[in-house]
């Protein structure tokens, strides 16, 4: 018997959930607020992890069209250049879990997904825009029910919440919980055309920069064609570094930043960070918030409701697995509704919430701690560096999490 959902927020976590379900015969209302479904943002790293995944939902070929396979992880440091560990990554990930090692612009990954979405041969998803939900109801104990404020509704047997941090689903549903919170660090993010970079600054591979309250992160999207480059820094964006979006709020990730707030937080780095940096014509920003990692199951679902994704466990990008983690939550979602009928929808609802909460708080509290590391000032930063130079890949490699 196929299950109806529907699913709130068209993003990546959102359309990967109604990929899933069509994919397990079920079907879906997908609703966006916004009036077109599109993207923005930085490049995304793929672990083998993740690509699984997107494999299992037919992706493989439409995934090599657009992604980059940097050749390994380089660490350095970002104040001399000096070089710290190096971590294989082509190959080397595909031979250990089963899946290569990826890196894809936002934008090609959240394309490709909804164009799959579009070519169901089932018509199994309906997508649904300019539906920015309003109210949320139940309807005994069988239904659930979403409408805007234009008198739209749809009724559906579980209502999926991925509609990012600050969404709407769930303070409806958990109007007591915390919502996220400003953390005082600061991405600034910006694309370069390899082509135009001198060669010494064109790369193949992923490369991550450590300084004290700072780090960046540069690899190859779009097939290598462009370099993606990330910094973030342990600073806030203040009003007047924001250029024509300074009404922002922390809520904007895609303001406008201007190069004095960079300088503000980048002004102690060197060669080759310094001229990478130089070579950028304009920067984007954001401010990095997050909420304290799951306690628990009751926190990801509440009888026919669940969530998905940054709506559930926001997390901070030190751990490279924010999307990632909202497919894993995708993926599992399809398979506890596998099967089921709708009056068995709470009870799968509760094992999909059961078997994800664990891990998606363990990437929280991760992702965590390695901001504290990367940021390391003074002696102890001389310590981490010399225990990545000894161990090198022992300690980059991530195997819980890659072979999970």
């Amino acid at each position: 018997m196929r299950i109806h959902s529907l699913i709130v927020g068209g993003g990546i976590g959102g359309l990967a959930a109604a990929l899933a379900l069509a994919r397990a015969g079920h079907t879906a209302d997908l609703m966006e607020q916004a009036p077109a479904f599109s993207e923005v943002g930085a490049g995304i790293q793929l672990g083998p992890n993740v690509v699984r995944r997107l494999q299992a939902l037919g992706l493989q070929e439409a995934l090599e069209d657009v992604v980059a396979r940097p050749e390994r992880l380089c660490v350095s440091s970002a104040l001399t250049g000096a070089r710290i560990a190096v971590m294989p990554l082509a190959g080397a990930m595909e031979q250990r879990y089963g899946a290569p090692y990826f890196t894809i612009h936002r934008a090609d990954l959240h394309s490709l997904l909804l164009h799959a979405v579009r070519a169901l041969d089932n018509a199994g998803v309906t997508l649904n825009t300019n539906a920015r939900i309003e109210r949320l109801s139940t309807r005994g104990d069988a239904f659930v029910c979403a409408a805007t404020s234009d008198s739209r509704a749809w009724e559906g047997d579980a209502l999926i919440g991925a509609d990012g941090v600050w969404g709407r689903v769930r303070p409806r549903i958990w109007p007591d919980a915390a919502s996220a919170r400003p953390t005082g660090h600061t991405a600034f993010r910006a694309l370069l055309k390899q082509d135009t970079l001198p060669a010494a600054l064109r790369s193949r591979q992923v490369d991550v920069w450590l300084a004290p309250r700072l780090h960046a992160v540069a690899y190859p999207v779009r097939g290598g064609e462009w370099l993606n480059l990330v910094v973030l820094a342990e600073s806030p964006l203040g009003e007047a570094e924001v250029g024509a979006d300074a009404d922002a709020d922390a809520r904007d990730w895609d303001q406008a930043a201007s190069r004095a707030a960079l300088d503000r937080s980048s002004g102690h780095v060197g060669q080759p960070l310094r001229a990478l940096l130089d070579a950028v014509p304009a920067w984007r920003a954001w401010t990095l918030c997050d909420r304290t990692p799951l306690a628990g199951p009751q926190e990801m679902v509440d009888g026919r409701v669940a969530l998905l994704g940054d709506a559930a466990h926001p997390m901070l990008p030190y751990l490279a697995q924010g999307a990632g983690m909202a497919i894993e939550d995708a993926v599992a979602l399809a398979q506890q509704l596998s099967g089921c009928t709708p009056a068995e929808v709470p009870q799968a609802l509760t094992r999909y919430a059961q078997a994800r909460w664990a891990r998606n708080a363990q990437v929280q509290a991760r992702a965590r701690r390695n901001g504290g590391i990367f940021h390391l000032g003074g002696p102890v930063r001389w310590g981490r560096d010399l225990a990545m130079r000894l161990a090198g890949p022992a300690l980059m490699d991530q195997p819980w999490l890659y072979a999970g």
